[in-house]
């Protein structure tokens, strides 16, 4: 589903107007006792680009770049302020980890991994489920990009495994294990992109906010340390759920592990490069998970992860200046990040904590927590991007809960893990769905339905087991 699509048939200038009425009206609205002007005028300006990247009347990153040019025009901030968010590391650490996914695609490795695990443990359509989530696992950590490593690496395969079982939506054949194995197959991608800090540029964002606004950076191990627990419940319970919902016609599937087979005779032996870029990969996750002992930023890991790639081929210099979606990211998340954390420093965020406090004074913070986080899970129906989810409401749900006395750690993980289980609320969930909503295995209802289920389940278990194991790693 196009984003044109589920703006109501709008066309680009009548969401463009909208976008920019939003902006007036805020600005011209006298500004609440105890918010400054510039703060005032940076909040008019950040929730018209909020809009934008909601509604879309043109590509995000255009909406980011006209909204920092407005920034100096206005008055609200120098023009060295307006641009100051390029300098964030943890936006290039998003950078590098796109040119991952571009070696991994590229090599064929990412490719190579599945169809070995396919080879292996096919032999049923749930094993089938299991392996799929298993080679997401290992490939997340360097794909931050759902719609790259789900879209360009699981999605393919499990097609393949689709056609070679007879699953065929439009001749309507074995339609339900169809359905089963790209469902779980997608539930995969998102799983994943829970448990890893790198899984997903959101979580990334998450990050950066939290640096930005409280001045608390979470580390890749602690990101990992607080999810792996609840991920590997969910990696495990999800497909035997979804199992047991669609119950797919094909109980076994020998077929799949023979055509994994026939795949992997086609691409030959592991070449040299998928070779060096198994030694790159292992080292950066190394490097990654034990950042505590040697300190070098998980950006720079990525980048000398790249400059590894770059000086044995991996990847020439097209590959790079080719990777849109790594330099669109640039540009919204530097502009994005940017103004939230002057938002901050200007004291909106801090009037706007206090004023919600008040509302909620008296609540123990963990009731708090947990009403506040289904009200932020459940407001993905209204959204189509994860990265919109975040910027929207991320650092005003975060403020509240800190500002409540809330842990600041223990909140910036449980609302970025939450926001990734909400992508399977709707069809349009975030960039990834689409693609896997479009094999035609699953109609809207149904797919809302399960996708209901499926986030409720997720809540359950970050509430029932995660919270738990942040309490006991010191995090909340």
């Amino acid at each position: 589903m196009s984003d044109s699509n589920k703006n109501q048939g709008l066309s680009p200038l009548v969401r463009g107007l909208m976008c920019v009425a939003i902006g007036a009206i805020i600005w011209f609205i006298p500004a609440p006792a105890g918010v400054g002007p510039q703060a005032w005028g940076l909040l008019a300006v950040f929730m018209a680009t909020i809009a934008g990247f909601i509604l879309q009347p043109m590509p995000i990153g255009a909406i980011a770049i006209i909204a920092c040019a407005l920034l100096p025009v206005l008055g609200i901030m120098n023009a060295g302020d307006a641009l100051a968010g390029f300098s964030n590391t943890t936006i290039w650490l998003i950078v590098s980890a796109f040119m991952f996914a571009e070696g991994f695609i590229k090599t064929g490795l990412g490719k190579r991994i599945s169809y070995m695990l396919l080879s292996k443990f096919g032999s049923s359509s749930l094993r089938v489920a299991y392996v799929m989530s298993a080679a997401d696992f290992v490939i997340a950590p360097f794909t931050p990009s759902n719609t790259a490593r789900g879209g360009g690496i699981i999605y393919p395969i499990v097609r393949s495994v689709t056609a070679a079982l007879g699953a065929d939506a439009e001749k309507g054949t074995n339609t339900r294990t169809g359905a089963f194995l790209m469902y779980s197959s997608y539930a995969a991608v998102i799983t994943s992109a829970c448990i890893f800090l790198t899984g997903a540029s959101n979580n990334v964002l998450c990050n950066t906010l939290g640096q930005e606004i409280f001045g608390t950076s979470i580390g890749w191990g602690s990101w990992f340390a607080a999810c792996i627990i609840p991920g590997l419940i969910l990696s495990i319970a999800t497909p035997y759920l979804l199992y047991r919902l669609i119950n797919p016609e094909l109980k076994k599937t020998p077929e799949t592990m023979e055509m994994a087979k026939e795949e992997i005779r086609k691409m030959g032996p592991m070449s040299i490069k998928e070779k060096i870029l198994c030694v790159i990969f292992i080292v950066a996750l190394i490097m990654w998970a034990t950042g505590s002992i040697h300190h070098i930023d998980s950006a720079f890991v990525a980048l000398l992860g790249l400059s590894a790639m770059l000086l044995t081929k991996i990847l020439d210099w097209s590959d790079i200046t080719k990777e849109h979606g790594a330099w669109d990211v640039l540009v919204w998340m530097g502009v994005l990040v940017n103004m939230a954390a002057f938002l901050s420093k200007f004291g909106l965020m801090k009037w706007f904590a206090d004023t919600m406090a008040a509302q909620f004074s008296g609540m123990p913070w963990m009731t708090m927590l947990i009403v506040l986080s289904l009200v932020y899970t459940f407001a993905h129906y209204l959204l189509a991007s994860n990265s919109a989810h975040i910027m929207a409401l991320f650092a005003a749900f975060a403020t509240i809960l800190v500002a409540a006395g809330a842990p600041v750690l223990g909140v910036l993980i449980l609302l970025g893990a939450l926001c990734n289980s909400a992508s399977f609320l709707t069809h349009y969930g975030c960039g990834v769905t689409p693609i896997f909503f479009g094999a035609g295995f699953m109609g809207q209802g149904e797919w809302w339905k399960i996708g209901f289920i499926i986030t409720m389940m997720h809540v359950i278990v970050w509430m029932g087991v995660g919270l738990p194991v942040m309490k006991m790693l010191g995090m909340l």
